[in-house]
């Protein structure tokens, strides 16, 4: 089983919340006490990541992410839910989405990317994460994380929340982090794109409008699945639950019940 913890009355429809590479359970603690309010909120560990980081993965290992989500929320007797996941987190919910849809009430992806479908940025990718693989176990983790965040997806993010980050990642496993980033590389990743038209609910994009890139992918995406409901929301960067929370509760809450739209 993976690491949890949950927030809010467990008469609430259940919110699976999953968060991004380097993150843990703790990454939602600001939108929480809003979510709680209409959901029982359950923050999940990925493996490699908090009190997941003894969880090894096979290679690729999004099917086996999947599966131990499933039987994380097996256990806590969660039969059906919203699935929210941020970035590595929405890509493996993506995964769970295609495998589990009969458990799932809804969808909703923040800043993640569908699956590369280009041979060549396959590979540009698959040298890159093999480069950024590298640092992380031969460099200290403090400076593996400096220069994580220096990305220009991370752009937007000020100097006080780049350093809270890295603090906050800092308690991280290099050699578990490794293990989950060569497993779950985007170089690895299924052809995703056409996930959200095949499930009988909606399915939510959320994005920043200064994340350029991922606005981007947001807009083709919904070019050829206009299905998927794209939300930009202003004043936010790639991670728009901790730089503009108060819309992003807003646009979640949107799903529970009598709040439908």
């Amino acid at each position: 089983m993976l690491t949890i913890s949950k927030r809010g009355d467990e008469s609430l429809p259940p919110l699976v919340l999953l968060h991004g590479f380097l993150g843990n359970k703790r990454d939602w603690l600001r939108v929480l006490p809003q979510l709680s309010e209409h959901f029982h909120c359950i923050c999940i560990d990925l493996p490699g990541h908090g009190g997941s980081y003894q969880t090894d993965l096979p290679v690729p290992g999004f099917d086996a992410t999947s599966a131990m989500i499933m039987e994380t929320l097996k256990a806590l007797g969660v039969d059906k839910f919203h699935l929210h996941g941020y970035s590595l987190g929405g890509r493996i919910a993506l995964h769970f989405a295609r495998d589990y849809p009969q458990h799932l009430l809804s969808l909703s992806l923040e800043s993640c990317h569908p699956g590369l479908l280009d041979e060549k940025e396959i590979a540009a990718r698959k040298h890159n994460d093999s480069n950024w693989a590298e640092r992380l176990i031969t460099i200290e983790l403090e400076d593996f994380l400096k220069k994580w965040y220096l990305q220009p997806v991370f752009a937007d993010l000020d100097d006080f929340s780049r350093l809270r980050l890295i603090q906050d990642r800092s308690a991280n496993k290099p050699m578990s982090l490794y293990n989950c980033f060569t497993a779950t590389s985007l170089a690895l990743q299924q052809d995703l794109w056409r996930v959200p038209e095949t499930l009988p609910f909606p399915c939510r994009y959320i994005v920043g409008k200064k994340d350029k890139k991922f606005s981007a992918l947001a807009h083709q995406w919904q070019q050829q699945v206009p299905f998927l409901e794209v939300h930009s929301v202003a004043n936010a960067g790639h991670n728009v639950h901790l730089e503009a929370s108060e819309a992003f509760c807003q646009l979640l809450t949107q799903q529970a019940p009598g709040r439908m739209q």
